[in-house]
């Protein structure tokens, strides 16, 4: 096995040039490899402290997580040369996501820094919304994802990596020492490989992405895959349901990729990056390639005709026919035909690198037979001479029910095993990293026998991601919204660093030099707006000095004599420019103005400073006011809700604000507005309460 490891890294190192730096570290890893400083052996004993199965996504956070808090970490996965691997969507981030990418980068995590480093297009999304909703995206070169992944990987300490398949658990009676029975009655100690080769370990987190018993369809084919060219996971699979986990179906699927060079652009509409590109990750204060040097997007329509083909060959589609859940918000086009009719759908034609031409058809999902997928891409505007490099396919799995984890990621019918990504019912990249890092975390501080690691919903959106999973389960792929937080205004993009930042250097996984730079970056916030706030001027002086500038600032409503620099910052056309012109004599104000990073941070805590005290309140008046009775005759379709959430509501007719928030799907900003709507029709009724 170790002959055929190495030769595996080193076909990657020939055929991807690396940088003289990392190039030297990962021979010099295959040099102790070979001499058996690193063994890569299967003898029995081999022991670890953490072993990590898979190498995806949730895989690469939770090895290297593991690896950073000291632990000697194994990752084992099928082939090295797919560490990393973009399966899907060559992007990360989005609206939601984005947030999670930050909340990752800010716990030390990798995916962040190689995002910034392999990323071709980026562009913040949802900006006609306020910065707590912002959603931070970028397009990624497949082939540097990869590549820049895999160096990371190959160069952590502690952490050393395995080709092998997963077959079986050791699974034994649970150490007699242990008072903690919240995890069953069995703990994990290791894995069986599929040659029968078994290695130990303290801690064990499971990655298997879309591998447990994965199915490809392609029209009427099946085939086992967990994706294309690589096999399921069908022993490990067995394991989990023998052991009694419940095990649901989930699907998903791909597009059909497509030769750029066929592409008629000129019928499509144009998409560039931002200008300005932000990074993902707070260590960096620009990408790594230009704004000028990045890649175009395109969006497309599909055509009333694409809606014929899918709907009079849906008998030639086993995918559509599953019982198994698909997601909900990134569905196939042959669910978006069926659900929304046969009108216009959007199609993201997107570049998967700098140095390819082929395409990528978001939102262009499709499981019917290849020439039917051609037929329906050539119905589109722009695309009638296309080549099809590779149909789109879909993919049927198993993943476990995640009620039954803690909010640690540990299981609680075995101890010492940890589940993260897809095995949970999540999709996507960012859902799967930010288990990932969390379980890799808790798995070694499992094996220190130290606390666990957890963050509340008040903490991040990661706490909120685990809590829904852990509370209310899922049906269907769980994919990350603003909409499921509560704690909008404070668990936004720009200050993910300063809310987890410090919790994570307290157990260990984050490095010294991030959190002496997120304590510099916290005080000189501090500062900066402690200097806002002592520059006070009545408002018809701001006014004045606003007019001079030709800048008209209507400052509204009932306002105090004095107003500080800090609270104008609330108006969406005041900036800490315009206030450094306004008071040029103040020289630290004009330094100021020209750290772009720290005054985003700083207009952004200005915006909403004056609104988070009542979004607190809202969040108090939920807990006291949950079990507030809801009337029988509530309209939910009249409501701003998510159209889950009125769906589901309409359905079980919830007659309290408790039973309303034990409904898988409703959230908990679903619950403000069912509790301000009582209200309302409170105060209408004349009543003076309502409450059981």
């Amino acid at each position: 096995m170790s002959n055929i490891v190495f030769r595996h890294h080193w076909r990657r190192v020939k055929d991807v040039p690396l940088s003289w730096k990392t190039s030297r570290k990962v021979m010099q890893q295959k040099i102790a490899w070979r001499n058996g400083t690193r063994s890569m052996s299967s003898e029995a004993g081999e022991s670890y402290d953490v072993i990590v199965v898979g190498g995806g996504h949730a895989g690469c956070e939770a090895a290297t997580a593991a690896a950073r808090m000291g632990a000697t970490t194994l990752m084992l996965t099928h082939k090295i040369e797919t560490i990393g691997e973009m399966s899907c969507n060559p992007s990360f981030g989005g609206i939601g996501k984005g947030h999670l990418v930050r909340e990752i980068d800010a716990l030390d995590g990798v995916c962040a820094k190689i995002c910034d480093k392999a990323g071709i297009h980026f562009k913040i999304l949802n900006r006609r919304k306020g910065p707590a909703v912002w959603g931070l995206r970028a397009q990624i070169d497949r082939d540097l994802y990869r590549k820049y992944m895999q160096e990371e990987i190959l160069s952590t300490p502690n952490l050393t990596v395995k080709a092998a398949a997963v077959e079986d658990l050791i699974i034994g009676e649970k150490n007699q020492q242990q008072t903690d029975c919240s995890h069953g009655n069995a703990d994990c100690h290791g894995v069986i490989l599929a040659d029968g080769s078994k290695l130990y370990s303290k801690s064990v987190v499971l990655t298997t992405g879309t591998f447990l018993r994965g199915c490809i369809h392609l029209g009427l084919e099946q085939r086992p895959a967990g994706r294309i060219g690589d096999e399921p996971a069908i022993g490990l699979a067995k394991t989990l349901e023998d052991a009694g986990f419940t095990v649901g179906r989930l699907k998903t699927g791909t597009p059909p990729r497509l030769d750029g060079q066929t592409i008629d652009y000129s019928k499509l509409q144009q998409n560039s990056p931002d200008d300005n590109p932000t990074p993902f990750s707070f260590l960096n204060k620009q990408v790594s390639i230009k704004p000028e040097d990045q890649v175009v997007c395109h969006l497309a329509n599909t055509t009333s005709r694409v809606g014929e083909i899918i709907m009079n060959n849906r008998h030639l589609n086993i995918h559509i026919q599953q019982d198994s859940h698909g997601p909900r918000y990134c569905p196939s086009i042959e669910s978006k035909i069926m659900r929304f009719g046969n009108k216009g759908h959007q199609i993201w034609l997107e570049p998967e690198g700098l140095n390819t031409n082929i395409v990528y058809m978001q939102g262009f999902s499709i499981t019917l037979p290849a020439e039917l997928q051609e037929q329906c891409v050539h119905s589109v505007p722009g695309l009638e001479n296309a080549t099809m490099t590779r149909p789109g396919y879909g993919v049927e799995y198993d993943f476990m029910d995640p009620r039954q984890v803690s909010p640690s990621l540990e299981t609680k019918r075995i101890g010492n095993l940890f589940f993260a990504g897809q095995i949970n019912g999540t999709t996507g990249y960012e859902e799967a990293a930010a288990q990932g890092i969390v379980a890799g975390i808790n798995a070694a501080l499992k094996a220190s026998n130290k606390p666990a690691f957890t963050i509340s919903r008040a903490e991040g959106y990661i706490g909120v991601l685990i809590d829904d999973l852990t509370t209310h389960g899922t049906t269907e792929p769980y994919r990350m919204f603003t909409s499921r937080a509560e704690f909008r205004l404070t668990l936004r993009p720009d200050n993910a660093d300063l809310r987890l930042t410090s919790k994570g250097y307290n157990v260990g996984c984050v490095s010294n030099y991030r959190y002496k730079q997120t304590q510099y970056v916290d005080d000189k916030l501090s500062e900066s707006i402690d200097l806002l706030k002592s520059i006070h001027m009545t408002a018809n002086k701001w006014q004045q000095s606003f007019h001079q500038l030709t800048c008209d600032v209507p400052i509204t409503g009932s306002r105090p004599t004095h107003i500080s620099a800090f609270e104008l910052l609330q108006y969406n056309n005041v900036t800490v420019k315009l206030l450094s012109d306004v008071l040029p004599e103040n020289k630290v104000l004009k330094d100021l103005a020209e750290d772009l990073q720290l005054v985003h941070r700083l207009q952004t805590a200005g915006l909403y400073d004056h609104l988070l005290a009542q979004q607190y309140q809202d969040i108090e008046e939920v807990k006291l006011e949950e079990e507030l009775v809801l009337p029988t005759d509530i309209d939910y379709d009249r409501m701003r809700l998510s159209n889950e959430v009125k769906q589901r509501l309409a359905e079980v007719r919830p007659t309290t604000i408790g039973a309303a928030g034990r409904i898988q799907g409703v959230t908990p900003a679903a619950i403000v507005q069912l509790l301000n709507y009582v209200k309302r029709k409170q105060k209408l009724s004349g009543k003076d309460s309502i409450l059981l």
